[in-house]
């Protein structure tokens, strides 16, 4: 099973981009989306951007992410 990530495209350069993660910045591949723009937000997995996303499924997805980490996450516990 792979889990993807939502984050911001913030930058490209070349084949990769800078992209915002919840607050933390890094770069990814984006091989497989070679339309992306920046503002786009994409699924990430693996250092690798797979799939553009709409803005509401970024933010819920986040929002998730933010539950599960914080422990606040009942369905899981």
């Amino acid at each position: 099973m792979c889990v993807g990530v939502p984050a911001q495209v913030v930058k490209i350069e070349d084949h990769t981009a800078l992209v915002d993660v919840m607050g933390s910045r890094m770069y990814v591949g984006i091989i497989f989306v070679p339309e992306v723009k920046e503002d786009d937000f994409v699924l990430l997995h693996a250092g690798q951007a797979l799939t553009i996303v709409d803005e509401e499924f970024a933010k819920e997805s986040m929002e998730e992410w933010r539950k599960l980490l914080n422990g606040k996450h009942g369905d899981f516990f």
